[in-house]
């Protein structure tokens, strides 16, 4: 769709006709527009049911119950987040400018659409070091890493997510206008001091994607490093035969992960780098708007990448969406010997 179509088609009204004090209301129509918020609901929804699949198997399924599975769940509970409530809000706001879900919802929204990325990517950089030590260290990996260690990994990076969010929106004097402290009634956005959007690239994004892409290379050199090694010792038996199934799974692991992070990275670093070009950022721009969207659209595509590499996820979702999830011993199910 070009940009004069969708700035055309719109009808301008009051958001509260019997309220004086009302904004004006833009209500986008026309079909380009209908298909526009039609397209949009549907990757909503799809965005929501395959991290439910995620979320489900890797919850249900005793077999997954790993450390790096459990990162990727509190991945799928992030993009889960935007599936379900930040895509939704986005979508009534590009139809209807005007906001009609209150001044609690208005403060808790960007709320969430601020805490779902940051523990995205706090996500991947415990799975960056995840599988840094399982190739660096295979051996000792299931030692240093345990389910209990991830667990308290996980809830550490979501409660320093949220308070630095908070803390973020504290000390940037953060305006979340709303129906009631707007001069008029019914509107509701954010404004973000430039130097704390300066701030906020270096810690949330800079800092944490070097972090990402340093281990990365490392563990590419490492499995590199190692796959000679193995191949120099084919004549070593049993001992050396497990050693070598146990590097090809963590190297196809990270191998996995790491497409994750490159897509990830290249549906942010567009978004990062126009936060630079404005002091006033808003949410009703279609610049802001289709970048926005590209980071949503990352949250649905995250469940493709594990369909398309992991055969556990297959053999997971085929269960779920066949309901034998609901027999008593589903839980112990061996996911590993389904090939699809």
């Amino acid at each position: 769709m070009s940009i004069t179509a969708y700035q055309h088609n719109m009808t301008v009204q009051y958001c509260f006709p019997n309220n004086n004090l009302s904004c004006l209301k833009e209500v986008r129509t026309g079909t380009g527009n209908i298909f526009l918020f039609t397209l949009l609901s549907f990757i909503s929804v799809c965005t929501v049911f395959l991290n439910l699949l995620v979320i489900i198997s890797i919850s249900h399924f005793k077999q997954l119950h790993t450390p790096t599975n459990l990162l990727i769940l509190s991945l799928a509970v992030a993009d889960l987040l935007v599936g379900l409530i930040v895509m939704p809000v986005n979508i009534m706001q590009l139809r209807d400018s005007c906001w009609y879900l209150g001044k609690i919802a208005c403060a808790v929204i960007p709320l969430i659409l601020a805490v779902s990325p940051s523990a995205s990517l706090c996500s991947m950089t415990c799975i960056a070091v995840d599988r840094y030590i399982a190739v660096n260290d295979p051996l000792l990996y299931s030692t240093k890493i345990t389910v209990c260690k991830t667990s308290l990994i996980i809830i550490l990076g979501w409660s320093f997510c949220l308070f630095y969010v908070i803390f973020v929106f504290y000390f940037n004097d953060h305006l979340l206008q709303s129906q009631i402290s707007m001069s008029c009634y019914g509107e509701c956005f954010t404004v973000v001091k430039y130097s704390w959007v300066i701030v906020d690239i270096v810690i949330s994004f800079l800092c944490p994607c070097s972090i990402i892409m340093i281990l990365y290379a490392l563990i590419f050199i490492v499995a590199r490093r190692q796959a000679i090694a193995v191949k120099s010792m084919s004549n070593v038996h049993s001992h050396g035969h497990r050693v070598k199934v146990s590097i090809t799974s963590e190297t196809k692991a990270a191998k996995t992960l790491g497409i994750v992070v490159c897509f990830y990275l290249g549906c942010w670093i567009p978004y990062f780098l126009s936060s630079l070009s404005s002091e006033t950022l808003s949410s009703v721009t279609l610049l802001w708007t289709v970048f926005g969207w590209l980071l949503y659209i990352n949250s649905a595509v995250n469940p493709i990448i594990y369909a398309i590499f992991y055969p556990w996820f297959r053999a997971s979702a085929k269960y779920i969406v066949t309901c034998k999830i609901f027999n008593s011993s589903s839980s112990t199910f061996n996911l590993f010997r389904e090939h699809f």
